[in-house]
């Protein structure tokens, strides 16, 4: 028997008992993904303070690294659902590893040089390669299976996307950070050949975890190509006027789902991006400690994740949202005015909460949208747009502040109000595109 899910895909519901089990080995399949790209966006958090120091940055600059990132989502959305639409979800799937793995492989020519534009443009194509995947498997890993569990399987899958919050951390701690930190006094005080050899080797300790890295893609990639997958494809039993792409945004909830996606992903870079100075500044700890405690902040993310998937069994998604916003606004508020270990403690937490809101409002936003669901998740990728700028106004904030960390933690503040709109109100299917 076949029914019609809420993405308007058509699944085969299973008669008999083990039918189903098709669909596991392409669900862990597509889950590894969520942990390779994960990979990707925790290692930034190590990349802007390492960069910052390897290339002799200030705040805003450094944060140039999200924006190469993010800033790759927006252009590459609209391409990314027609590759969707043309080649299929295991082509796109494909073709973002590639993608991503060039990207990753760039990093060596980038730390060679010592050339942060070359960095930046490396990060630009794994941001591209990060969007095709992101696109093709965040709607793919939803309809594989029932459709009323869609966003408990991508809170699942999601859930290992918050393992790589964890793991990047500890990996980056361990290759890249080497614990050296110097004041600009200091640096100026150095003689020019020790102070360039100091700089080519901080520059030069990203580029094994990034070989590495590029390497397990085109694994990942091969396994792909010669996995055969099933074929999610619409074949509606009615004819259906597919609205254009801005049209689309005629679906009030999909819009709303867009802005806190936007907010939401600003968010997240925010905290994570500004973490390590943050456990600097504001707990006296070194680098390399401060970055092991990115470590916990992943472990939470992760936990956070696992257990919000549980508490979805029991309580709304959009009530879990909203609960899970308001926490994090006082959370936020414990950061900026708190002190010492308790401001760490307040972003772990504001970690754990983070964790479910991106796939809760993806799966939210393509609620009953049919053969709309590449647009709006193509709109939905787009809104990640939000790392690329969000992050750059609390660097700029922070400068302003005269390298005042904590001041710049009101950006997620109010990122977090107003996806707490979203869960309150935002969500409801009210206007369906026609």
């Amino acid at each position: 028997m076949q029914v019609t899910n809420q993405l308007g895909d058509l699944h085969e519901v299973p008669t008999e008992q083990g039918k189903g089990n098709k669909y596991l080995l392409p669900f862990i399949l597509v889950t590894l993904l969520f942990f390779l790209w994960g990979m990707a966006h925790n290692l930034d958090s190590i990349l802007i303070p390492h960069l910052k120091k390897a290339c002799q940055l200030n705040n805003r600059q450094s944060t140039l690294i999200d924006t190469a990132v993010f800033f790759a989502y927006f252009v590459m959305a609209i391409p990314a659902g027609m590759i969707i639409k043309k080649f299929g979800y295991k082509n796109s799937i494909v073709t973002g590893l590639l993608v991503f793995a060039l990207g990753a492989f760039l990093f060596v020519p980038a730390a060679n040089t010592r050339a942060y534009e070359l960095f930046l443009f490396a990060l630009f194509v794994i941001g591209c390669g990060l969007t095709i995947l992101e696109t093709s498997a965040n709607p793919y890993a939803a309809i594989l299976g029932p459709p009323e569990s869609s966003s408990k399987r991508l809170n699942l899958a999601a859930s290992f996307n918050g393992l790589a919050a964890m793991v990047a951390p500890v990996v980056g701690s361990l290759f890249i950070l080497s614990g050296k930190n110097y004041t600009p006094e200091q640096m100026e005080a150095m003689p020019e050949l020790e102070r360039s050899a100091y700089l080519m080797s901080e520059a030069s300790s990203v580029k094994l975890p990034y070989i590495v890295l590029g390497s397990v893609l085109l694994l990942v990639a091969v396994i792909f190509i010669f996995m055969k997958l099933p074929a999610m494809k619409p074949e509606h039993t009615e004819v259906e006027v597919k609205p254009g792409f801005f049209s689309v945004l005629k679906f009030s909830h999909l819009s709303w789902a867009v802005v806190a996606q936007f907010f939401y992903v600003g968010a997240q870079v925010c905290v994570t991006s500004f973490f390590i100075r943050m456990a600097e500044q504001g707990a006296g700890m070194d680098e390399k400690t401060a970055g092991y405690y990115l470590g916990i902040y992943g472990f939470l993310f992760m936990a956070g994740r696992f257990i919000g998937t549980f508490f979805l069994k029991y309580v709304k998604d959009h009530v879990l949202l909203s609960i899970y916003c308001v926490l994090s606004v006082i959370l936020c508020a414990v950061a900026i005015y708190g002190s010492g270990i308790y401001v760490i403690y307040a972003l772990g937490g504001i970690g754990f909460f983070m964790s479910i809101m991106f796939p809760t409002i993806f799966a939210l936003g393509i609620v009953d949208l049919k053969s709309n669901t590449e647009t709006g998740s193509s709109w939905l990728v787009m809104s990640i747009v939000g790392g690329a700028i969000l992050p750059y106004g609390m660097g700029t904030l922070i400068d302003m502040k005269h390298d005042d960390i904590q001041a710049g933690y009101i950006i997620p503040l109010i990122c977090f109000l107003i996806i707490l709109y979203f869960g309150l109100f935002g969500y409801k299917v009210k206007t369906k595109a026609t």
